[in-house]
């Protein structure tokens, strides 16, 4: 099946990643983990081979390619298992990246977007409040109009890169009366007077920096508005669905990893004068979680397709992360079971990937609100239409 979306091309760009990520990643994963933080020199390394402009358009140093390479791009990370490692990457590339090369105007672009490719500058996007959780609308960040600049006040949490960064693309009220009719999109540079961001401790994704950052009386330019004013709402949640495929796909393949390291730790595994992959309890269960994964994972390609022809996926890509998040936790919670008490010690991958997998139905609107989304969309009839800049 995946040879309708994969081309030979394609699979030449996965083996190199694989690679690469074999020589650069993997043997720093543990020491990362473990500190907390990721080397800088990293994200150059990955600027050098490209990776971070695979949706890039050439004028800002990247290739402009389609969303299957990013799709190779996410699968992989999740294959060295690092939620963290991943998420850092990823958020840089297609949480902040994404809104730069969509709202910002020209200088804005060659500012941030084309050092973002080549890796010498780090983004994250700043959406989520302490107050706020999955309601964007209900924002409490304002950004105050005062001549020819904006001055920003308040908070954001969860904020993926937030430490690590060099910039942030923020969102901010510009008119509180309105509601989400008055949210606006900004760039903000990091060493801005009035930036602080502390790191938060977390269960897992560890190798990662998630950071609670406050704005207090930060002063920027006014060109600093991206796209506008006003219409920051509707660049969210056109940008939502990219995200939410996002985390679809990284589900569908971390549950894949989980699975085929299971099955040969079962290959392995003698119990009773035979491999635990003999015994008929354990191969249909096996068989189950692997039938789950295989329908995300096919559901998952059809809504890249889609989304790759410019089509409008929201519907779609809610349910992928709905799914397809639900269905990870549930395999990697069996594949743990697979491997018995050895399935809990950290010296197996299992435990770090069951910390990891549970922010997915957290993590870009929890499972609660997608439900919600959802509903709207199928049974009130509500329509979503693409922000037009």
């Amino acid at each position: 099946m995946a040879g309708m979306y994969f081309t030979e091309e394609h699979q030449l760009f996965r083996d190199s990643l694989k690679e690469f990520l074999k020589k650069e990643v993997v043997p720093n994963i543990d020491k990362w983990e473990e500190a907390g933080a990721i080397d800088r020199s990293i994200w150059k390394k990955f600027g050098d081979m490209g990776y971070f402009g695979l949706a890039t358009p050439e004028e800002y140093g990247g290739l402009d390619l389609d969303l299957f390479y990013t799709i190779i791009f996410l699968e992989e990370l999740q294959k060295i298992n690092s939620g963290g490692f991943a998420a850092a990457m990823w958020a840089h590339a297609y949480l902040a990246m994404t809104h730069v090369n969509k709202e910002g105007d020209k200088s804005i672009k060659e500012n941030y977007l084309t050092p973002s490719v080549a890796g010498e500058k780090i983004g994250c996007l700043c959406v989520t409040e302490p107050f706020g959780g999955s309601d964007v609308a209900g924002m409490r960040t304002t950004a105050e109009k005062k001549g020819d600049t904006y001055v920003l006040n308040g908070s954001k949490t969860f904020i993926t890169n937030g430490v690590y960064a060099d910039y942030m693309v923020v969102a901010a009220k510009t008119s509180p009366e309105l509601g989400n009719k008055g949210i606006s999109i900004f760039m903000v540079d990091k060493e801005t007077a009035g930036v602080s961001a502390s790191k938060l401790n977390k269960l897992g994704w560890r190798a990662s920096d998630t950071a609670e950052i406050a704005f207090d009386n930060v002063t920027i330019p006014a060109a600093n508005l991206m796209g506008d004013e006003g219409k920051g709402f509707s660049y969210i949640m056109q940008h939502f669905a990219l995200e939410r495929l996002i985390m679809g796909v990284n589900a569908h393949a971390r549950a894949e990893f989980a699975l085929d390291y299971a099955r040969q730790y079962m290959s392995e595994r003698t119990t009773f004068g035979q491999t635990i992959d003999k015994y008929q309890a354990l191969r249909h269960t096996y068989s189950d979680l692997y039938a789950d994964m295989e329908i995300c994972r096919e559901y998952n390609y059809s809504v890249a397709y889609r989304l790759n022809k410019g089509e409008y996926v929201v519907k779609e890509a809610t349910i992928s992360k709905l799914k397809s998040t639900k269905m990870a936790d549930e395999v990697i919670y069996g594949c743990l079971q697979f491997l018995g008490g050895y399935g809990y010690m950290e010296d197996y991958p299992m435990a770090r990937m069951l910390r990891d997998s549970r922010l997915g139905p957290i993590g870009g609107g929890t499972s609660e609100i997608l439900r919600e989304i959802i509903a709207k969309m199928v049974i009130d009839k509500k329509e979503y239409k693409p922000a037009t800049k």
